[in-house]
């Protein structure tokens, strides 16, 4: 398949691949037709996480370069990271080198007046280690944002800028990856949505980082991520399923959110904030969420795993190859799936 290199400048240019779980059929569309496709009553929930520039190059005191890329964020200064070798974007993280001079104690530049101390190495991989950044609070921030770069890859054509990663709704700097299923949601569908009577509900998801280029490392992701859910969103969720409505998730991340908080809370949603090391795969039983809107994924992705909740694995490899026949585009800059579950 077919590999989007750069934003689109028209958000809602997106090609939409509609899969029905029910009858095991699919259907090309555009993303603008998404009001269409749903129904009064729907609920579609989105994940409002401004995305990070959580790629930061800095330097040790023997002069290695390091590129640190945030993972999550710990409290404090305090955050976990991976760290890279001498290179950039343009190569592949599976080949590049690791980096030198990772240890506890490790004092990484990243300007004159802006580092980070490496507090502790995972026993996981030496690459993954918690951090302490020089500033606290407001400065600690304004560090991240005035020397760090939007985190991307080498299928990519440029460097991408701060704002071509943030979907129209983005709110708190939470997601070190763009929740990239919501990108190509412009303003006017979400209008037009609610003027044909779907709701639209937020949550925020820490959407973390999607390789690490260590082979380890990779096969544990997704890392748990922290949630926030409101409850005027749980309100929503209830009041849908009350009168036989669709709730449909905008992206995985909102998935693990969702299910992640019903799954310690008795099967129901429960406002506030959380964390989630949910595994979605063919043998989980999804309990609240009844459709998703995600980035067309193809068998060999992580993500493609958490797809099977939704439809038989033989709908969506079929499905994934009429997308890769019609040259439908993948990864965060790419076209769109919705997957519609088959309802009990």
């Amino acid at each position: 398949m077919i590999a989007a290199k750069q934003p689109s400048a028209i958000r809602d240019a997106a090609r939409m691949l509609v899969v029905d779980a029910r009858t095991r059929s699919f259907k090309d569309f555009t993303v603008s037709d998404l009001p269409d496709l749903l129904s009064p009553g729907d609920l579609l929930v989105v994940n409002d996480a401004a995305t990070l520039p959580a790629s930061l190059p800095s330097r040790t005191s023997s002069g290695a370069n390091v590129e640190i890329r945030l993972v999550n964020y710990l409290g404090g200064s305090d955050w976990r990271a991976v760290s890279m070798g001498a290179g950039d974007w343009r190569t592949p993280t599976e080949l590049r080198d690791p980096p030198e001079n990772v240890a506890v104690g490790t004092v990484l530049a990243i300007a004159d007046t802006f580092s980070a101390e490496i507090i502790s190495v995972s026993a996981e991989s030496d690459r993954l280690v918690n951090l302490r950044f020089s500033r606290t609070g407001p400065e600690m921030w304004s560090g991240i944002y005035a020397y760090g770069k939007p985190i991307q890859y080498s299928y990519l054509k440029d460097d991408l800028a701060a704002w071509s990663v943030q979907t129209v709704y983005a709110s708190r700097p939470w997601a070190v990856e763009m929740p990239s299923a919501g990108r190509p949601l412009s303003w006017q569908i979400l209008l037009e949505l609610k003027r044909r009577g779907i709701r639209i509900a937020r949550l925020t998801h820490a959407a973390g980082i999607s390789a690490t280029g260590d082979e380890d490392l990779d096969a544990a992701l997704p890392f748990a991520e922290r949630f926030e859910i409101p409850e005027e969103t749980v309100k929503a969720i209830e009041a849908t399923h009350e009168r036989g409505g669709r709730v449909i998730a905008v992206g995985t991340t909102v998935v693990r959110a969702i299910e992640g908080s019903a799954r310690g809370h008795n099967a129901h949603v429960a406002a506030g904030a959380g964390e989630t090391d949910l595994v979605i795969d063919r043998k989980f039983r999804l309990r609240i969420v009844d459709g998703i809107l995600t980035g067309v994924h193809d068998p060999a992705q992580s993500h493609f795993r958490l797809l099977r909740a939704f439809a038989d694995e033989t709908t969506l490899r079929s499905a994934w190859r009429h997308a890769t026949d019609e040259g439908y585009l993948c990864h965060e800059f790419g076209d769109l799936c919705l997957i519609l579950a088959e309802r009990g």
